[in-house]
């Protein structure tokens, strides 16, 4: 029997931020590491979300230390509001788990100005972790990041002249580009925190494919009915639990000897079964690809790594 969540071991004495974490892989993802002990952060967007979210934590898991905390990642003023209140509030984080995100929803900018999918699922983490990293640095040991990529990555490498899509918007290009950008942000951070010397731990997981809200939501927001239907019955067919699908984000951020640079997916051709080692495309460890993206990306959010230097 493969790895699952009764291998998950003690986190106490440990605090995690979810990205995400009101449904779907973040709450999921939460649940289990508050059920193993650790102070659970609950970073969401929707205060009405999070706030059933928390009841429903609390109901199942009486004792556990939750606590929610609203950040929109596509408004950077509310990502360094978030770290700022979390800055004030605790001196070291052991795990954040870059889990929210959007999918192949129709074109939009985020409050900053940027392509939706790319602001919310790249940029809005890159600054995030940015923010956080000296209370990351600052754990007693072992602290890690994992960032929620997608099996959908392979479809399309990023493209350094048009991170915001400015050469024409197709929402799935756009997506898989966002998750690719996961990748290599996660690649980049990797080295450049081993350049440092740290024992932090950077890697990446994907939940294969999970029934989560993810995939109808674009097709509820241009009120697509038949699409939502048909999306709706293919998840019911074919798709594993966000519990199921939480368990490669998990293990990234729980089980013994996870390496830097690591992705984490499902065993069964991706798609669904115990974590294993995922496929990846190459451009996601392209060195120099990595060193362009994060300089885009720190002069896109004014987000500055300081004591990483390139």
């Amino acid at each position: 029997m493969g790895w699952n969540a009764s291998d998950i071991p003690d986190q106490s004495g440990r605090t995690a931020v979810v990205t995400g974490a009101n449904s779907g892989i973040g709450l999921a993802t939460a649940r289990e590491l508050a059920r193993h002990g650790a102070e659970v952060v609950l970073a969401c967007r929707d205060e009405v979300r999070g706030r059933r979210a928390e009841a429903a934590l609390r109901e199942e898991l009486p004792g556990a230390r939750i606590e929610l905390a609203l950040v929109d990642l596509g408004d950077l003023s509310s990502v360094r509001n978030f770290a700022r209140r979390y800055a004030d509030e605790r001196d070291t984080l052991d795990l954040l788990v870059n889990n929210a995100g959007v999918m192949a929803l129709p074109y939009g900018t985020t409050a900053d100005g940027f392509e939706r999918q790319f602001g919310v699922n790249h940029l809005g983490h890159f600054a995030l972790t940015g923010l956080l990293l000296p209370r990351l640095l600052a754990a007693p040991s072992g602290a890690r990041v994992v960032t929620v990529s997608s099996m959908m990555h392979m479809m399309a490498n990023i493209d350094p002249a048009g991170l915001n899509s400015e050469r024409g918007y197709r929402r799935w290009p756009a997506y898989s580009r966002s998750k690719s950008a996961n990748l290599l942000f996660t690649h980049e951070l990797a080295r450049r925190l081993a350049a440092a010397g740290s024992d932090v731990v950077a890697a990446a997981a994907h939940p294969g494919y999970a029934a989560t809200n993810l995939q109808t939501a674009g097709a509820k927001m241009e009120n697509r009915r038949a699409v939502e239907r048909v999306i709706a019955f293919g998840n019911r067919l074919a798709a594993q639990s966000p519990e199921a699908g939480a368990l490669p984000t998990l293990y990234a951020a729980t089980a013994p000897g996870v390496a830097p640079d690591s992705f984490t997916g499902p065993a069964l051709l991706q798609w669904r079964g115990s974590p294993a080692k995922a496929a990846r495309a190459k451009w996601t460890l392209d060195d120099r690809a990595g060193e362009l993206l994060w300089e885009a990306s720190q002069r896109l959010t004014g987000v500055v790594y300081e004591g990483l230097a390139g």
